[in-house]
């Protein structure tokens, strides 16, 4: 189904629409957070304010690499110089990330979802795996062993400035001058040590929201490798806290991002809840919270294979779990009775 046979042109142009006022709160609010969190902190340093900190600065880390991903689609902003600028200077230098570099990557991701072509298909086309191999990941990532690989890339990269080629040099030059500056004003109030909760969760809480987020976004779809976007990406229904320390401001609704890469952030759940009205996710469940949906993409046993099937006459293998997609007769997926309640 065409998402034209089911919105209008007015519809599909209102949703693409950019809001500079929209795009603002969504920056100054990750701003405050972060300046907010350090403040609290600062102020009331004891290991209950220091922990709640390194989470609530990994989620908003994971925030501003969302902005990364918004601006380089082009749809945070009107104008594409106040994107670029966003995107780099407000978000993406703080975590090392290089917009472009990454939206190269991330467009093959789009141009290839449903295919084995797919860039980012290594990061979730085991699941589900067993819960014993889940808490290891989570292990790996609350411990900073996974964080200490992306530092120890980030200290070569530094090592190897001169080497490095232009773009990506010039992106460790400014993530580091930003950082430094952090480090600097920091200092000069006298509270140097909140750079190591920058660093901390950074390597640690980052690390697993980022996971989390990409299990939720694709991981034990009904099929890898179905070109409807339906079966190869998912929708999560989550509540604000849910919100505020995993998936920050609209990224849950995935499934709508890939239906329409341009529309904003901030307007995918008005798509969602036009397409839920219009009848096109008639069969389709969108799980609620994400205890819920790492539950589904588990197993516990131990020597469980990936179920094959024969969709559309074309052989291949999808890992399927029995609470998550049930095969009719005539082997096309009937997912369950449709939830249109959301949060």
């Amino acid at each position: 189904m065409d998402l034209r046979d089911v919105l209008s042109e007015q519809d599909i142009d209102a949703l693409r629409t950019s809001n500079n006022w929209a795009g603002a709160r969504i920056i100054a609010f990750d701003w405050s957070m972060i300046i907010g969190t350090f403040w609290i902190t600062a102020q009331f340093p004891n290991p209950l304010t220091i922990a709640l900190a390194i989470i609530l600065l990994g989620g908003r880390q994971l925030a501003l690499g969302i902005i990364v991903h918004e601006t380089g689609h082009r749809s945070l902003f009107t104008d594409q110089p106040v994107n670029d600028f966003c995107g780099n200077w407000l978000a993406g230098y703080w975590v090392f990330s290089d917009k472009d570099a990454y939206m190269q990557n991330h467009l093959k991701h789009h141009q290839f979802a449903g295919t084995p072509d797919d860039p980012d298909l290594p990061n979730y086309k085991d699941y589900p795996v067993s819960v014993v191999s889940l808490k290891r990941k989570i292990t790996r990532d609350l411990t900073g062993q996974v964080g200490w690989r992306r530092m120890t890339s980030i200290a070569r990269s530094i090592a190897r400035l001169p080497q490095l080629k232009p773009n990506i040099r010039q992106t460790v030059i400014r993530s580091l001058v930003l950082n430094l500056t952090m480090l600097l004003v920091m200092s000069t109030l006298g509270v140097p040590w909140l750079l190591l909760l920058w660093v901390t969760a950074f390597m640690t809480s980052h690390m697993l929201v980022t996971r989390i987020r990409q299990i939720a976004e694709h991981a034990a779809v009904p099929d890898h490798f179905n070109p409807d976007v339906r079966f190869n990406t998912r929708t999560i229904y989550i509540s604000p806290l849910e919100r505020l320390l995993i998936a920050p401001h609209q990224v849950s609704f995935h499934l709508e991002h890939h239906l329409m890469a341009s529309v904003p952030i901030y307007n995918l759940q008005h798509l969602h809840e036009l397409l839920l009205r219009k009848g096109f996710y008639e069969g389709i469940t969108f799980p609620r919270g994400y205890l819920n949906l790492l539950r589904r993409v588990t197993v516990t046993n131990k020597t469980y294979q990936p179920l094959c099937l024969n969709y559309r006459k074309r052989p291949f293998c999808a890992n399927i779990t029995r609470d998550v997609m049930t095969s009719s007769h005539n082997n096309k997926y009937k997912l369950g009775a449709l939830k249109d309640e959301y949060q």
